[in-house]
């Protein structure tokens, strides 16, 4: 059972359901041979010692691992094994990636077609250096990488039936499932973001002690007055952009492999599939990008982002007012620069383009990986159970057409599954088949390069913590053994782990 012929159980839902397609449809596959397989089983069995480094392992991305630079581009290179010709498609790529969108109608009609509401005019505006966002830093600072995700329950009549235990929701009538906090003069924008802190204490071993802060919500100053009843509210950050084509190109199977829904080996993890509907590829596929894992390639979650971010229409995401709702007249009313030739504000080509430049955004090599107390904190790491969903090792599928993702042994550490990370962290807000306390396993490479690369240290999907430390402290839900044994471990131990963390 291999790459784009398999069919595979869909794991995770009532044993009712029937088996479901979900091969790997985005890809051109060369079926692994047996031989191949036991090859992988052994690259990626866990360690048995931690005196030293795993063979390969200071290569997270395989042979598209780059350079670790120490300067605000390390997340910004091309794959370290890409050709010069496709190097060209990825700068190519980079300058559309940061093309600031003016308003239509414009004399440079390439780059119109911003709005009329919208959360950023480029792509780079939210993904500064390719990095990770970061909530408003006060209320002189505005939230151009983070916005509020808005969505109202839904009926029988919402539900994707070939999708089994799906969860349905629907846009807000009036604000859509986007909250844009900018808008084109003549334009009300939808609301600003208002956040406050609450700070709680958390008593470690050792007599050490953690703050963490508790964040309330508030969509403020709306536009086009209340938000239907029952919305439901979700801040998201943008994440880091290093690795998303290695992502892409792991088996779908292997990771349904690590699916566990109903926790039949009693550890109290049990990770389950998203199952979203692709308007790509118009079938059900696993979910694997967006902190709810809520699309299933990169192109089509960079279509998904010009439309809701920028207001861009494009081949997937056609309309040429971006997210405005019928309620907002005016917004549909106004010029757009769908009108000339291109079609759509960006087409294929230029979506392509992105797409490949995501694609191939390479992930620096490991730091100190054979550091003593690096090491110390790898032990650690395994011992105290973080493994089992920030899954260390995949092999990338063998490909025809994306050689710098053929066949990779990479290193993410993330199982690309959902799991329930408790009331702590929850946003109360499904998406398809994840529920309000279910997130996708963030990837953990690169992590430790976020103040590096852009100046600040804040993780989770809404930057709530201020460290690893306390973004581990958040943990609950199926992590909240592993979040008490790292409370309770002796300090020293601690230390190595953060330390671990801070290497990948």
């Amino acid at each position: 059972m291999s790459g784009w012929m398999a069919t595979v159980a869909l794991v995770g839902l009532t044993s009712a359901a029937a088996a479901q397609d979900l091969s790997d449809v985005h890809l051109h596959v060369v079926p692994r041979t047996e031989a191949e397989r036991d090859r992988i089983a052994g690259a990626t069995a866990a360690p048995q010692q931690f005196q030293t480094p795993q063979t390969f392992e200071a290569n997270p991305g395989g042979a598209a691992t780059v350079r670790a630079m120490t300067t605000a581009d390390a997340f910004s290179q091309p794959s370290g094994n890409i050709s010069f010709e496709r190097e060209l498609d990825f700068k190519v790529g980079n300058g559309l990636f940061k093309k600031v969108w003016v308003s239509a109608p414009s004399s440079t009609l390439a780059s119109d077609g911003l709005g009329p509401l919208y959360n950023a005019r480029s792509c780079q505006r939210c993904h500064l250096k390719d990095g990770r966002g970061h909530p408003p830093e006060g209320p002189e600072d505005t939230a151009v990488s983070m916005f509020l995700r808005v969505s109202v329950p839904g009926t029988d009549e919402d539900v994707f039936e070939e999708i089994a235990e799906y969860l349905p929701t629907k846009a807000d009538p009036v604000y859509g499932l986007q909250l844009q906090d900018f808008a084109l003069p003549g334009h009300a924008a939808e609301y600003r973001l208002d956040i406050t802190y609450e700070e709680e204490e958390v008593q470690l071993s050792g007599g050490e002690v953690a703050s963490l802060r508790v964040p309330t919500y508030r969509a403020a100053d709306l536009g086009y007055g209340p938000l239907a009843e029952g919305a439901m509210l979700s801040p998201r950050v943008a994440p880091q952009m290093i690795g998303l084509g290695l992502l892409e190109a792991i088996p779908a199977e292997d990771i349904l492999a690590n699916a566990d829904p109903d926790d039949s080996d009693g550890d109290g993890i049990s990770g389950r599939a998203q199952i979203v509907w692709s308007a790509e590829y118009n079938q059900p596929m696993l979910g694997r990008f967006g902190l709810k894992a809520g699309a299933p390639t990169i192109r089509e979650q960079s279509a998904a982002a010009f439309a809701g971010d920028i207001g861009i229409s494009n081949p997937l995401f056609d309309a040429g007012a971006g997210e405005c709702t019928e309620a907002q007249v005016d917004c549909l009313a106004a010029a757009h620069g769908d009108t000339d030739e291109r079609g759509f504000e960006i087409d294929a080509e230029g979506l392509d383009l992105v797409a490949f430049y995501s694609r191939n955004l390479g992930v620096p090599a490991r730091r100190g990986e054979g550091d003593p107390e690096v090491l110390r904190g790898k032990q650690v790491f395994f011992e105290t159970g973080c493994n089992k969903c920030h899954t260390p090792t995949f092999v990338t599928h063998r490909l025809q057409d994306r050689p710098e993702q053929s066949f990779q042994l990479i290193w993410p550490f993330t199982d690309m599954l959902l799991h329930d990370m408790g009331p702590g962290l929850a946003d109360n807000r499904p998406e398809a088949r994840a529920s309000g306390q279910e997130w996708r396993t963030a990837p953990l490479w690169g992590i430790g390069l976020t103040e590096q690369v852009s100046g600040h240290t804040y993780f989770l999907h809404d930057g709530r913590a201020r460290s690893l430390l306390e973004a581990v402290l958040w943990h609950g839900g199926e992590a909240q053994a592993q979040r008490d044994s790292v409370a309770n471990m002796p300090p020293p131990d601690r230390a190595a782990l953060l330390t671990y963390l801070e290497s990948l």
